[in-house]
């Protein structure tokens, strides 16, 4: 932990020398430690569209980059940015441990970046504009009051799994231009409830902080226990989604190692469950770093399957 530390305030300390004053402060509230994460899952919509050897030779890659940086850095980034806002976290976070304080403008800071976003958008095709004007939207109900939907149990949990679990890979996909077919729709939608299913893990190791805060997430709402349990069957039911998106677009036998991200994602979730009681938030804190490796297993996993052409 002591290294980690020390680690974490090497970095900051870099940071500041080179953008002085608070402007690295409103880097950071952009979690760029999150921007791995989301490019990557945004990358498998654009090799799902074009295929492993379509990307491999540059296949509209141009509009994919463009894709990519406006979903990860401005509508992502600005989403984030604008959450701290009004969050006023004072411990760790997603994604950012020892938020530093807001900076002053970081409010007016958030919006310009996704109405930049937004404006970039219509440099590429009308379902990638779409797809980022929903998010967009979304992303002003979730984080700014009087909706702030992040605080209505339920509904926060709805606007994630459709957020990042479909609409992300969606979008890199449109930015090809491809239309995209029924197989395909359905391995998008598969990442629905499989997010449904991520999202609780990431407030376990905030429980008791969001607890004293008054926060009515969707993990305390249920308690641990629920949370894994709900993790758990909408994660089988994303790899139900995603035999069945092999069987529509005739995948073969090939469809069978979709058995290991199975098998690596309830070996993370099933200890987890049987043994909650006795973590520390620390320990829970783990466990979603480990989730989050189980999804890029599975991200990787489907690009072997359905991206082969």
């Amino acid at each position: 932990m002591v290294t980690g530390a020390r680690t974490l305030n090497a970095w900051r300390r870099w940071g500041y020398r080179i953008l002085p004053g608070d402007l690295y402060s409103y880097v950071l509230h952009m979690r760029p430690a999150e921007w791995a994460i989301m490019a990557g899952h945004t990358v498998l919509g654009y090799i799902l569209a074009v295929g492993l050897r379509g990307a491999g030779s540059g296949e509209q890659l141009g509009p994919a980059l463009l894709a990519l940086v406006i979903w990860v850095v401005f509508l992502n980034g600005g989403t984030l940015a604008i959450n701290s806002v009004f969050d006023k976290d004072e411990g760790d976070i997603g994604y950012l441990n020892a938020p530093p304080p807001l900076p002053r403008y970081l409010l007016p800071f958030s919006v310009a970046l996704l109405v930049a976003g937004q404006l970039l958008a219509f440099l590429l095709p009308a379902g990638f504009r779409i797809a980022y004007a929903i998010c967009f939207v979304l992303s002003i109900l979730y984080s700014v009051p009087p909706f702030r939907f992040k605080a209505v149990a339920g509904v926060d949990w709805v606007i994630n799994m459709w957020g990042f679990g479909s609409l992300t890979p969606y979008a890199a996909w449109a930015a090809t231009g491809r239309p995209l077919d029924a197989g395909h729709g359905l391995l998008l939608l598969a990442f629905c409830p499989l997010f449904a299913g991520l999202y609780p893990l990431t407030q376990l190791y905030q429980f008791d902080e969001d607890r004293r805060r008054g926060d009515r997430t969707l993990a305390l709402i249920l308690g641990m226990r629920a949370s894994l349990g709900v993790a758990v069957v909408s994660t089988l039911l994303a790899f139900v989604l995603f035999g069945w998106a092999a069987r529509l677009l005739a995948i073969g036998a090939k469809g069978g190692i979709l058995a290991f991200p199975l098998t690596v994602w309830l070996a993370v979730l099933l200890p987890w469950l049987f043994t909650h009681a006795r973590w520390t938030p620390a320990e829970h804190q783990r466990g979603m770093y480990r989730a989050l490796a189980a999804w890029a297993v599975t991200d990787l996993t489907v690009l072997s399957v359905f991206a082969w052409y």
